[in-house]
């Protein structure tokens, strides 16, 4: 996480499993010099725990040295359990399998000398044979923890791959192509009673608080079922909007505003022209967009271009 964050890159949440933290990231790094930075600290940071541990612990721990149960509590166990647990985590998380900080040194590796979707393609098939391989393992020796970590690499790999489409797809279209022109607007002076028949007649869930050509704020669905559940007055919508809103130039790419959405942890954002507000774009436009994106993309015969 401190990785990422030396390259611009925020964190949206850690996720602690048995295997190890996996940081999920609020856009992908731009570099493959960037991921590889990233994917190394983890291990990094375990090879530095053990070699503090290692004058601690046994001569007879140079490798793996779990105690044993019926080993007697001190600080020396401890110490020694601490050790080979960082040696497995290192030795586990360099795997060359999604989504092991091993899969990604692969990726970052390959993408030095091929596109950043033909590297996580080859990194992704090259995960699910890991997988494969873990889960023959599992099946043989009968260990149920090692087949669910084999499906969890196999799938996580697959996700992988998904994303990396989406991205490559996304970046291949502005935002200025893909906002909603034909959105309703409102004035500071509507109520909230207006939102909720527009929501239920337009299907329309964000509004645009303009007076004149100028953006006020945003408005939801989510604002509007907040304020009626805490004052079920009709209130003036300028009382419940969001001022403090996301701004994307119309020039931005799909992927680059769904990753500036998910860094300010919102669900829309707000295109401008320079200083001329255009409309609306929501993470729920972004999702209907890359389906139709991909969808062309796979039947290129259905494509203009065609």
């Amino acid at each position: 996480a401190f990785a990422a964050r030396t390259v611009g890159i925020p964190v949206r949440e850690i996720l602690l499993l048995p295997i190890g933290g996996i940081a999920y990231l609020t856009r992908a790094p731009k570099s493959p010099r960037d991921e590889l930075w990233i994917a190394v600290a983890g291990p990094l940071v375990n090879v530095v725990i053990a070699l503090c541990l290692r004058p601690f612990v046994g001569v007879s721990a140079t490798f793996v040295n779990f105690p044993g149960p019926e080993s007697a509590p001190s600080v020396s166990l401890l110490l020694t359990g601490l050790y080979s647990a960082n040696v497995m985590l290192v030795l586990f998380n360099l795997l060359p399998a999604f989504p092991l900080d091993g899969g990604r040194i692969l990726r970052a590796g390959l993408a030095m000398l091929l596109s950043e979707r033909t590297a996580t393609t080859y990194a992704t098939v090259i995960s699910q044979g890991v997988a494969a391989v873990i889960g023959t393992i599992a099946v043989m020796s009968g260990q149920i923890f090692l087949a669910v970590t084999a499906l969890f690499i196999f799938f996580s790999a697959g996700n992988e791959r998904g994303e990396s489409r989406a991205r490559s797809l996304l970046e291949s279209r502005l935002v200025g192509d893909a906002y909603n022109r034909m959105a309703v607007t409102l004035s500071p002076a509507d109520r909230t009673s207006r939102v909720v028949d527009l929501i239920l007649t337009s299907y329309q869930p964000d509004f645009a608080v303009v007076q004149g050509n100028t953006l006020l704020g945003i408005v939801t669905r989510q604002h509007v079922l907040e304020a009626l559940a805490a004052e079920p007055a009709d209130l003036y919508v300028a009382a419940i909007m969001n001022r403090d809103f996301v701004r994307v130039a119309h020039t931005m790419s799909l992927d680059e505003v769904r990753s500036t959405i998910g860094a300010a942890s919102d669900d829309v954002a707000a295109v401008f022209s320079g200083k001329e507000f255009l409309g609306l774009v929501s993470l729920v436009d972004i999702d209907e967009a890359l389906a139709v994106i991909d969808y062309v993309d796979r039947n290129k015969s259905l494509s203009p271009a065609s």
